[in-house]
This record gives C-alpha cells, sequence and structure tokens, in this order.
C-alpha cells in the first residue's frame, strides 16, 4: 500500500467515524508540521502555537478534503498559511547572521542531533531566516530543508514555478549576505 492509500485509508476512517485513524494521522505528520512551522516562526513556544492550530484545521476540515493535491500538500499549505498568519500576527524582526560555512554543513535535524555547535549553528540560522520577506522564507524553508521540488511547492504557494525560482533567488541571496556580515564583524 502506497503512502497516499494509507492516508486515504485513514481519512476515510475517520470520517467514518474512528478517532484513532485521526490519532495516527497525526503521529504520521506532526513532526513535520513542527519542523516546518518552526522554521518559519523561529521558534520552539510559536511552532507549538502553529501546530495546534494546523490539528485543530486539519481535524476540521478533513472530512471535506478534496484530494486534489496529497494529504502532505494540503498539511504542508496548512502549516504554511497558518506560519504566515502567526509571523503576520507576531509583528516581530529579529537580527543576527552566521557563515557561510556554517549553513552549507547543515542538512537536517537528524545530522545534528547530539552535536551542540551545530545546534547552535542551526539557532543562528532560524534567526538569519527570520529577516526574510515571509514569502521568501516559506520558499527556502521548502526547498532546503523539506527538499521538496518547484512543482510541489508551486502546488502549495499557488505561484508560478518561474516566480518561485526568483523568490528562491533572492532569498538565498540575502541568506548568503547575511552571512557574510556576520564574518566582518
Amino acid at each position: 500500500m502506497t503512502n497516499a492509500e494509507e492516508d486515504l485509508n485513514l481519512i476515510k476512517a475517520f470520517i467514518d467515524g474512528d478517532e484513532t485513524s485521526f490519532n495516527r494521522l497525526v503521529l504520521k505528520y506532526q513532526q513535520k508540521i513542527y519542523w516546518h512551522a518552526h522554521r518559519m516562526t523561529g521558534n520552539h513556544f510559536d511552532a507549538d502555537e502553529v501546530v495546534q492550530e494546523v490539528l485543530m484545521v486539519m481535524y476540521k476540515k478533513l472530512k471535506n478534503f478534496e484530494q486534489r493535491s496529497s494529504l502532505y500538500t494540503w498539511i504542508y499549505t496548512i502549516t504554511s498559511t497558518r506560519s504566515i498568519n502567526f509571523i503576520n500576527r507576531r509583528k516581530v524582526k529579529e537580527s543576527f547572521s552566521i557563515d557561510e560555512n556554517s549553513f552549507l554543513n547543515l542538512k537536517s535535524e537528524e545530522s545534528i542531533a547530539g552535536n551542540l555547535e551545530a545546534k547552535e549553528k542551526l539557532e543562528k540560522l532560524d534567526k538569519v531566516l527570520q529577516q526574510l520577506p515571509v514569502k521568501q522564507r516559506e520558499i527556502f524553508i521548502l526547498r532546503n530543508f523539506d527538499e521538496m521540488s518547484y512543482e510541489e511547492i508551486s502546488k502549495i504557494t499557488e505561484k508560478s514555478v518561474g516566480g518561485l525560482k526568483a523568490n528562491y533567488f533572492h532569498a538565498f541571496k540575502k541568506v548568503v549576505e547575511l552571512m557574510k556580515e556576520g564574518n566582518d564583524e
């Protein structure tokens, strides 16, 4: 059974009244939702709040899921939208930078677990990401951390692939500039 088929079976069971099916979907996607929200908002507490919002939306709207995209894409769309809404409500801007080599050496949460120095670099990167405009940050995160193709991002954001590539280029350029500023100090 494919991942998509498993998701559809869980959705059907949930619609038919099986609450444990929703819990299984939450267990399956909660960590991905959290890390996407964390990268978008820049901290644990805000990410937790976004996760709760996303799970409430999923619970309320899962019965109306139309399967125009995968469940994974649908959840990422909700997470991105809720994160952006949260950021807009918060209206906090932070500034910090890291060196280019630190950024380029970070690959995933798993590869840095247990390495305090790498965790500190990841925290610094999160602060750098907060300096990007929200739409650029979203595209940067989806490309680099969630390893999505431009086509997948296009489905989530409903933006053209060409526009996404331009936004990604500007986001990457800004991250590199911020990292270089940190090196000049």
